[in-house]
C-alpha cells in the first residue's frame, strides 16, 4: 500500500463519521417535522441514502463489465451490515427492536434474500427478477411511510415523533430547508468519502492479486458499509437506537431491491452471479437474516452478548474468504473447525435461547417488551 492509497483510507474515514453525524441529525429534524418515527426515517431515506455508494460501485462494476464485484458487493454489504454494524452497535449499547420490525420489515429481508437465492440458481439476475425486486422495494418503502404516518397519528407509544429525535421534546426540531440541507451534506460526504476509502482498499488489494469477487466481498463490502457503519454508531451514541436498527434492516432491503434489481433491468440481459456467489455467499447472506429473527424476537432487542456473537461470525466469514482466495493451508482445518463445532454450538446456543424466552413469556402476562 503506497501513501497516496493510505491518505484516501484516513480522508474516507473522516468523511464518513462527519457525513453520518450531518445525516442523522437532518433526517432526524425531518422525522419530527414529518410527523413520523425515526425508525421510519431509518428504514426508508436514511437506508436509501447510505446505500448510494453500494448503488455507485455496483452500477460502475457493471459497466466495467465485472459482475462479480457487482453482486459480492451487495451480498457483502448486506452480510455486514448484520453481522458487523449491528454487532458493533450493540457492543456499544443493546439495541431496541420495535414489534413491526419482526413483524414485516425482518421477514421481508429474510424474504427478499431467500428470493435472490431462487434467482441466483440458473446463474443470473435476469431483467424480469430487476422488475421484481425494484417493485417488491417500492412496495415495501409505500407501505413503510403510510403505516409509519398511522402509527404517529393514532400516537402510538414510544414512537412519537420527538422519539429518538435527538433532542429534548421541548425543543424544536430544526427548518425544513436547513434539515434537508444536513441530509443532502452527509449523504454527500458519506459518498465521497465511501469511494476515496473504497479506491484505496482496492488498489491495494488488486494488486495483491485477489479476485474481484473476494475484493467485493470484503474490501468494497465494508467500504461501502461504512456509511451504515457511521450512521449506525452515532444514531446509538445519540440515543436513537431505533434509526440505528432500522437503517441496517432498510438498507439490507435496498440492497437487493435497488441495487442489485437496477443494474438488472438496465443490462437488458440480466446480471451474471458467479458460482461462488450462488453457492456459499448468498446462502449465508440468507442465514445471518434469518439468524437475526429469533435473536431480534428474544426480548425484542439484540443484547451484548448477542453483537459479539456477530461479530465473531463476521470475523470468522472474513477469515474463510481470505483463506480460500489465497488457498492457504489452514484452510481445511479452519473450515473443519467450523462446520463440526462452531456452527453447530451458535445454532444450539440460538435455539435454547429462543425456547427460553418461549417459555418465559408463556408464563408471564402482558404486553411484550417490544410492544410501542
Amino acid at each position: 500500500m503506497d501513501l497516496l492509497d493510505a491518505g484516501r483510507i484516513v480522508a474516507g474515514l473522516v468523511l464518513l463519521i462527519v457525513g453520518g453525524e450531518l445525516l442523522v441529525r437532518g433526517a432526524s429534524a425531518l422525522a419530527r417535522r414529518a410527523g413520523i418515527s425515526a425508525l421510519v426515517v431509518g428504514l426508508t431515506v436514511v437506508s436509501v441514502a447510505t446505500s448510494s455508494p453500494e448503488l455507485a460501485v455496483t452500477l460502475g462494476a457493471v459497466l466495467r463489465d465485472e459482475p462479480g464485484l457487482a453482486v459480492g458487493n451487495a451480498v457483502g454489504s448486506n452480510i455486514a451490515n448484520i453481522l458487523l454494524i449491528l454487532g458493533v452497535c450493540a457492543v456499544v449499547t443493546p439495541l431496541l427492536v420495535r414489534r413491526r420490525l419482526v413483524r414485516l420489515d425482518l421477514p421481508l429481508m429474510a424474504a427478499l434474500s431467500a428470493a435472490l437465492l431462487l434467482m441466483a440458481l440458473d446463474g443470473r439476475i435476469g431483467a424480469w427478477d430487476g422488475i421484481v425486486l425494484l417493485a417488491a422495494m417500492a412496495g415495501y418503502l409505500a407501505l413503510t411511510v403510510v403505516t409509519g404516518r398511522r402509527e404517529a397519528a393514532a400516537g402510538a407509544a414510544g414512537d412519537s415523533p420527538a422519539a429518538g429525535a435527538g433532542a429534548p421534546a421541548d425543543d424544536p426540531p430544526l427548518p425544513v430547508p436547513r434539515s434537508l440541507l444536513l441530509v443532502a451534506g452527509g449523504v454527500g460526504l458519506l459518498v465521497l468519502g465511501a469511494n476515496l476509502l473504497v479506491e484505496g482498499a482496492v488498489n491495494a488489494a488488486t494488486a495483491a492479486g485477489v479476485s474481484s469477487l473476494v475484493v467485493g466481498l470484503t474490501v468494497v463490502a465494508v467500504g461501502t458499509s461504512l456509511p451504515e457503519l457511521a450512521v449506525s454508531v452515532i444514531a446509538v451514541r445519540r440515543g436513537e437506537r431505533d434509526l440505528a436498527v432500522g437503517n441496517v434492516v432498510g438498507s439490507n432491503i435496498a440492497n437487493i431491491g435497488l441495487i442489485l434489481g437496477l443494474p438488472a433491468v438496465l443490462s437488458g440481459d440480466g446480471l451474471p452471479v458467479p458460482d461462488a456467489a450462488a453457492a456459499l455467499d448468498i446462502p449465508l447472506m440468507l442465514a445471518a437474516a434469518v439468524a437475526l429473527l429469533p435473536i431480534a424476537f428474544t426480548g425484542f432487542s439484540v443484547a451484548r452478548w448477542e453483537g459479539a456473537l456477530f461479530l465473531g461470525l463476521y470475523t470468522a466469514y472474513t477469515a474463510y474468504v481470505v483463506l480460500a482466495a489465497t488457498e492457504h493451508d489452514a484452510l481445511d482445518g479452519f473450515t473443519a473447525a467450523m462446520a463440526w463445532f462452531v456452527l453447530p454450538l451458535v445454532a444450539m446456543t440460538l435455539i435454547a435461547v429462543t425456547a427460553y424466552e418461549f417459555g418465559r413469556r408463556a408464563g408471564r402476562p402482558g404486553p411484550d417488551p417490544g410492544e410501542p
